[in-house]
């Protein structure tokens, strides 16, 4: 089940379990975690994106290792809210996880990069460690934004 309306992904999750979220990228996926109460997002790790069938690996082995039982994908939106052609492979994507079973929240994630972008380099961080954690932070941003919307629905 592929939804954009977290009451109907919340219906379609059990009671509580770890969710995953994900930054999906041309090069990379960027990973991000909540603990099983819906509290808080962590950032995770970054995976490199090769052939789909090894994206799908990793990430089947994640859900198994930490029990994730639903995920929360970034939807690359234009500004005025419109598809674009990154949107459109987003979608697919998704549409492609469909072999691990679990229910799949896509959310806006127009201004999540920038958001983290600009916390990081508030915080000091070099453009190197930046451009190493950027993904998987942003992967939280999102699921913070999903999991803080849950709670609330």
């Amino acid at each position: 089940m592929i939804s954009t309306l977290t009451p109907d992904f919340a219906a379609a999750l059990p009671d509580g379990g770890r969710l995953a979220g994900l930054d999906v990228g041309t090069k990379t996926i960027g990973v991000a975690l909540c603990d099983a109460g819906w509290s808080f997002a962590t950032p995770d790790r970054t995976i490199r994106r090769g052939k789909f069938a090894a994206d799908l690996d990793a990430l089947r082995g994640l859900v198994a290792a930490q029990s994730v039982v639903g995920l929360v994908v970034g939807l690359p939106l234009n500004m005025d809210g419109s598809d674009s052609p990154r949107t459109q492979s987003v979608r697919a994507f998704a549409r492609n996880l469909a072999p691990l079973g679990l229910p799949v929240l896509l959310c806006d994630e127009r201004w999540s990069t920038a958001a983290v972008e600009r916390a990081m380099i508030a915080a000091d961080v070099s453009r190197a460690k930046r451009a190493e954690r950027i993904d998987s932070a942003a992967a939280a941003f999102i699921l913070q934004g999903a999991i803080d919307a849950l709670v609330r629905a």
